[in-house]
């Protein structure tokens, strides 16, 4: 089946509007990015941990979970 392809402003307007997109898909050579957990090491000022626990304890999650949140929203932020 050959690809039909659309401007990306018409892609985005048909995905916003709920359409079917899958036709403007490569779905055969699609990659999944790598969530395999990689450990790393870093030092935090201990007014950062008293806040970060902070967050923690409020949202009843662990320090390590608010510090995923907050990377990848920044990330995410910097991406657009």
């Amino acid at each position: 089946m050959k690809k039909t392809s659309i401007k990306a402003s018409e892609f985005d307007t048909k995905f916003d509007n709920g359409e079917d997109i899958t036709e403007f898909l490569d779905l055969e050579n699609a990659l999944k990015p790598s969530n395999k957990p990689k450990r790393v090491s870093i030092d935090f000022p201990e007014w950062m941990v008293t806040e970060l626990d902070k967050v923690s304890k409020r949202l009843g999650v662990t320090r390590q979970s608010v510090i995923k949140v907050f990377i990848s929203e920044k990330l995410k932020e910097k991406s657009l």
